[in-house]
């Protein structure tokens, strides 16, 4: 390293990977990028093994907290003892406990980014765990409408700032052409918690009135405990960003702070400024990646409240129900992340994108038109559309973040995109599979996931289609022997 490198003083002396960017990509140079080598892919595992796993396992638990709800709402309804009989709920009153979650998940995602960076994620991620932990105890005590919505507002309140967080995290460590596939790996969690959720609701259903307490009771509470006591081993084992991790040597620190000195966030970086929200605010192509976001967060909501009650429309009921919600997420997860690798891989996130969308349209749009008793079939479409709008978000989220540059831009355009897709997106797939047309086979839900996934390849062609132009147009504006940093596809 040169002597001009400025220290950092967060690790005592070693090279800053500091912010060399302007507020826009396309004002920006470079010669060269640091190649892979023995020693960097070295780095790149160590970082795998402690990060990935943990990220994992903390989206893993969120998810199961937070879809467990549409688990309970069908757990022993045969005998009268699901969620919402025992708490007197309507279907229009249930979906408002339902939406009122994403009025917290939209209201608290962009201030849960910026306290992150200020207070440490370690720190800040197991506050949220505990926090969300205790709530979702709480919800296996209400007794009425009332209370349920209540402690669900405080549910997507403090999640909000897990899954955009996680990404934004993942700025600080990897590069560009490294993040897809570990977002992948942390959403892929989220399939196979709707996997597990089937079968652990399976097995809790059999707790049914155990010391006098219905089963979705016990879901709720047993769910709840390993957020809590997760959020303690987060404290401790969670790392914050390269240029602190004990657990590198001085040489993979300054090998780490070389890979993300164009490519990443930076733990030194200043606190975001008004002018850093007002330049990604004003940075009109984000809002192509925001209104794609917020259409596939319709399929993603209304598979994760309402799987349980599709498949019961399939002609499958209560505990049966519960347990062949598996096999779709158990799809998705192994297609979500093959897709994710070969978008980073390929450098290719946004045709990746539309046709994981497209795959996704074709199993929606073939069990809107089934027969309404065709169940083998309508199945089987299940898994396919499942799996194919799945697989479209990680290549979405690891696109967003490959195109932008600044440390303050990365985490306000994470979470605001997370914010309009996942909060207000995902309000209205809370209502458009419509509990009185479940003997329908549900065409109303079915056909707006497929209109929307729709939207979401049109939307990541137009997207690839600019980028393209906008790389042309700087290679031919390029000084001779100058690579300009290009803008990812």
């Amino acid at each position: 390293m040169t002597e001009s490198i400025p220290n950092d003083v967060e690790k005592n002396g070693g090279p800053l990977a500091e912010e060399v960017e302007g507020k826009h990509l396309k004002d920006a140079a470079i010669n060269t990028v640091l190649a892979s080598s023995p020693e960097e892919r070295k780095l790149v595992w160590r970082q795998d093994k402690r990060i990935v796993p943990l990220a994992a396992g903390i989206y893993f638990l969120c998810y199961l907290d937070r879809s467990n709800i549409g688990n309970a709402k069908v757990l022993n309804s045969s005998v009268h003892n699901d969620m919402q009989t025992e708490t007197g709920a309507s279907d229009y009153q249930f979906n408002i406990a339902l939406m009122i979650f994403l009025i917290g998940y939209f209201l608290f995602e962009v201030p849960s980014n910026i306290l992150l960076k200020k207070l440490r994620p370690s720190r800040w991620l197991a506050f949220l765990m505990c926090s969300w932990g205790v709530i979702t105890i709480g919800l296996g005590g209400v007794k009425n409408y009332g209370q349920m919505t209540g402690v669900r507002f405080l549910l997507g309140a403090f999640e909000a700032g897990l899954f955009p967080g996680l990404v934004y995290y993942l700025t600080f460590w990897y590069k560009t052409d490294e993040r897809s596939v570990r977002v992948a790996f942390i959403l892929a969690s989220a399939t196979l918690a709707g996997a597990f959720g089937g079968a652990i609701a399976f097995g809790v259903g059999h707790m049914n009135q155990t010391r006098g307490l219905s089963a979705w009771r016990w879901l709720f509470m047993l769910e709840g405990i390993p957020s809590c006591l997760s959020g303690i081993l987060v404290w401790f084992f969670l790392p914050d960003w390269p240029e602190r991790a004990k657990w590198l040597s001085e040489s993979e620190k300054d090998l780490a702070a070389q890979r993300m000195y164009l490519e990443g966030a930076k733990g030194s970086a200043a606190a975001m400024t008004w002018s850093d929200i007002k330049a990604t605010l004003m940075d009109w192509r984000l809002y192509g990646h925001y209104a794609i976001y917020f259409a596939v967060s319709l399929p993603f909501s209304s598979l994760s409240l309402f799987s349980p009650s599709i498949v019961a429309g399939l002609g499958f009921h209560d505990l049966e129900a519960q347990l062949l919600t598996v096999p779709p997420w158990g799809a998705a997860y192994i297609f979500q992340i093959l897709m994710s690798w070969s978008a980073d891989h390929f450098n290719a996130r946004g045709y990746h994108c539309a046709a994981g969308a497209l795959i996704g349209a074709a199993g929606f749009l073939a069990s809107a038109v089934l027969p309404a008793d065709d169940y083998r079939s309508r199945y089987g479409c299940l898994i396919v559309g499942t799996a194919g709008a799945f697989a479209c978000i990680p290549p979405m989220l690891g696109w967003l973040t490959s195109n932008m540059w600044s440390t303050a831009s990365i985490g306000f355009a994470v979470a605001l995109n997370v914010s309009i897709g996942a909060g207000l997106g995902q309000i209205p797939g809370v209502w458009i599979y419509k509990a009185a047309e479940a003997k329908k086979g549900y065409p109303t839900g079915h056909g707006v996931n497929c209109a929307m996934l729709f939207v979401v390849a049109i939307g990541a062609l137009a997207l690839r289609y600019y980028y393209g132009r906008k790389n042309r147009a700087l290679m031919n504006a390029a000084a001779e022997g100058i690579t300009p940093r290009l803008y990812k596809l």
